[in-house]
């Protein structure tokens, strides 16, 4: 992958072999609620195989972006991780 953008409405990946791929913002319910600072705080992990946002908590596989998958989160994780976000913990 060679960029990463995280837009109001959609997460932008541009792959080293040329492709784009763009999915849906709310697929990914902690990014939708991170700060435009935190969204654009990433970085690969594994390789080159996936992509971590350390201030949010949030990991996605470039495999799941090619392969159109949301997060598959829980509604109750979901809520903890707001929960605590919040509190300021």
């Amino acid at each position: 992958m060679q960029t990463l953008t995280v837009t109001d409405n959609y997460v932008t990946a541009e792959l080293s072999d040329g492709r784009t791929i763009a999915v849906p913002l709310s697929w990914y319910p902690r990014l939708c609620h991170g700060t435009a600072e935190e969204r654009r705080d990433w970085r690969l992990i594994g390789s080159g195989r996936g992509i971590h946002w350390p201030q949010l908590d949030e990991d996605i596989s470039v495999e799941n972006l090619l392969f159109g998958k949301p997060s598959s989160e829980s509604q109750a994780s979901l809520k903890q991780w707001l929960d605590k976000r919040a509190a300021g913990g």
